[in-house]
């Protein structure tokens, strides 16, 4: 299984682990609600998982000019 951690915005790569013994519990994912893993975690047939958070540069951009938050794909 490969865990691929994405920029939401972006779609710039962030991380990934390509390890089949990693659980949900470990990357924390048991911490999320119902709600806030269907808005960031998908999973495919082959059983990858991708994650959609914020890369720094993003996060960065958001806090400088908060009006690009009202877009729906402010940094692409």
């Amino acid at each position: 299984m490969t865990i691929r951690y994405v920029c939401k915005h972006c779609r710039t790569t962030i991380g990934e682990i390509s390890n089949d013994a990693v659980t949900e519990a470990q990357l924390g994912f048991h911490f999320l609600t119902p709600e806030e893993r269907g808005d960031i975690i998908t999973y495919n047939s082959s059983g990858d998982v991708t994650v959609a958070l914020v890369c720094d540069y993003c996060q960065e951009a958001l806090q400088h000019h908060p009006e690009l938050s009202l877009v729906s794909s402010p940094l692409q």
